[in-house]
């Protein structure tokens, strides 16, 4: 079993798509082991997406992220982190193949509803920087 992390972003917390996003996942076969509803400073959105701050889009990005809240999850399943991307469907929901998250439920490219983890490094990252051991289950 692998582990990934996920977000369901703002945009889609505030026009009540969380449940629907949710029962995408556990339909997909993903068990979640961790979830948290929370509201980001803009501390902590610059300290997750750090690895973007020298490129143009980081401040907004983390505005954007700290606008109202996000609900971050530990999904499990075999391949997870692959499996919950290609779930998602490309960052530009007009490139996203129909049937993905993103296709469905995504605002734009900026507020595309949806963050995953890219590769096990940054998974183990992300995961630690919102949940301990203890919180999963």
């Amino acid at each position: 079993m692998e582990r990934t992390f996920a977000i369901i972003k703002p945009d889609a917390v505030e026009r009540k798509m969380a449940g629907k996003i949710l029962d995408r996942i556990e339909a997909a076969g993903f068990t979640i082991v961790g979830m948290k509803k929370i509201k980001l400073s803009t501390a902590q959105a610059e300290g997750f997406y750090y690895v973007h701050n020298q490129r143009p889009f980081f401040k907004d990005l983390c505005a954007f992220m700290s606008r109202s809240p996000v609900i971050t999850l530990v999904l499990e399943k075999e391949n997870a982190i692959a499996a919950w991307r290609e779930l998602m469907g490309a960052t530009n929901p007009a490139n996203a193949a129909e049937g993905t998250i993103r296709k469905e439920f995504a605002v734009n490219i900026e507020e595309n509803s949806t963050h995953g983890s890219d590769a096990p490094e940054t998974a183990a990252f992300e995961i630690a920087y919102f949940f301990s051991q203890l919180e999963l289950v």
